[in-house]
């Protein structure tokens, strides 16, 4: 067997493995320790046993992802995160966007909307906006009367925009990947998220003026006064609206490193929270071993994927894969659908870690060839990520949402619920791919084109 055929058996080994359920980190380390030690297997060089260039490269990959300035945003940005929802700040967002939003039709649909776009920009993390707003805004619009296929579909939808939103960590690891500026992908990522969460509250608000039943507009006697409206507005939704905008504008301005804007970010959680009176030491204690287990796992993940990107690189698998798509001779668009369609099935084994780390390095270096932007690709990748959450069977926003919903919820309503925005998803794809400024206007217009050589 040929080291281009073992590649592409190790990869299809992880994947069987993955299905299996095996600990991805720990079974991306582990093929890549296994596959790369008969990779570098040199009886010549090798002194003993343990002398193979596979135990250097994992020591060495560990030692970058540690060392790795642009990742030094990760724990920063979800222990910004976890402080707002642990103080449950989140809660005060929803009810306030909810007051405000009330004579809106689906006025609950588009206040959780608009809570899990707000909360994606602090955490970032799918499973927890889910879960969290899974336990909050679920509840409450099942006690409304909302159709609960409808709003498992809000929940479910809203949950995945924090791939897309910034300071995603997505787009973190992907600029690392691709070596671009994070400060121009955040740029990039702004206008389409915006136009994805608009997409979602444009739906649900034609859904429910549509059909009224499945969101039936609040009593009025559920409605405070305009007073106490004003007041939750300015003491729930202001302050919190501050302090992302107040990162982000850092970051796309050029006024503090991704780092050093997390930084802010955390500490001005913190000082929230303090404000509020739900900064408490168990709390506290809650919001650092969550931030310390989320990123160990996200780290090692990182040194697992790397491992067996090296050494399936190393055995050919990317050659023998950039030669297939080559010798089919594509256009651009032909590219790009098979390059997103892969990644798209990817998706459903696959967490988006493995997908940047392992995957996406292999379209990379075809990007010249075809003339496609790597800023503009990320973004078509971004957007695709969120079909791979959304997407039966494997759709992990559905199995969150599962996980913390009543028990008569079944998981085909959930499935049910979620298809309008699948569609709605490949829709913003096509209108991004045939309008490429949506994602490339502000990046150039805040910090200038570049100039290919």
């Amino acid at each position: 067997m040929t080291d281009p055929q073992l590649a592409i058996v190790m990869l299809g080994l992880f994947i069987f493995m993955v299905l299996l359920g095996f600990p991805i980190a720990f079974t991306l380390i582990a093929m890549g320790l296994a596959f790369g030690f008969y990779a570098y297997y040199d009886p010549e060089r090798m002194t003993s046993l343990f002398d193979n260039r596979i135990f250097d490269l994992f020591v060495q990959n560990s030692f970058s992802v540690m060392s790795n300035d642009v990742l030094v945003a990760v724990p920063l940005f979800l222990f910004m995160g976890y402080v707002v929802e642990r103080a449950n700040i989140v809660n005060r967002l929803f009810f306030s966007i909810q007051l405000a939003a009330r004579n809106v039709p689906g006025s609950m649909a588009v206040a959780a909307l608009a809570t899990c776009a707000v909360f994606a920009t602090a955490t970032g993390i799918i499973g927890a906006v889910v879960t969290l707003m899974g336990m909050l805004a679920f509840p409450a619009m099942l006690k409304a009367g909302y159709d609960h296929r409808f709003a498992s579909g809000v929940i479910c939808a809203g949950g995945c925009l924090g791939i897309l939103i910034p300071p995603s960590i997505m787009l973190i690891v992907y600029a690392a990947i691709a070596e671009l500026s994070p400060l121009r992908l955040y740029a990039a990522a702004m206008f389409p998220g915006l136009m994805l969460a608009g997409m979602y509250m444009i739906y649900v608000v034609g859904r429910a003026m549509i059909n009224p039943a499945l969101a039936p507009k609040p009593r009025e006697e559920d409605i405070p006064s305009m007073q106490r409206i004003l007041w939750e507005l300015a003491t729930s939704f202001l302050p919190l609206a501050v302090l992302i905008l107040s990162v982000l504008g850092a970051i796309l301005m050029g006024l503090a490193t991704p780092a050093e804007a997390a930084g802010v970010g955390a500490f001005g959680g913190l000082l929230l929270a303090a404000l509020y009176r739900s900064l408490s030491w168990d709390r506290l204690r809650e919001a650092v071993f969550l931030t310390s287990k989320t990123s160990a796992m996200v780290c090692w993940l990182f040194v697992g994927s790397w491992t067996f990107a090296s050494v399936f690189s190393y055995l050919g698998g990317h050659d023998i894969i950039r030669e297939w798509v080559l010798s089919m001779d594509l256009s651009t668009v032909g590219f790009l659908i098979l390059a997103q369609s892969i990644i798209f099935l990817l998706g459903w084994p696959l967490e988006w870690t493995e997908i940047i780390i392992i995957f996406v390095p292999i379209f990379l270096p075809m990007l010249d060839t075809f003339g496609v932007d790597p800023l503009f690709f990320g973004m078509l990748v971004a957007l695709n990520l969120q079909t791979s959450f959304l997407t039966p069977p494997m759709a992990m926003a559905a199995y969150y949402l599962k996980g913390v919903a009543p028990p008569y919820i079944q998981l085909m309503d959930i499935f049910r619920g979620i298809m309008p925005y699948l569609a709605i998803v490949i829709f913003a794809m096509v209108l991004m791919y045939n309008f490429p400024e949506i994602a490339l206007w502000l990046p150039d217009y805040l910090f200038g084109k570049v100039v290919s050589s």
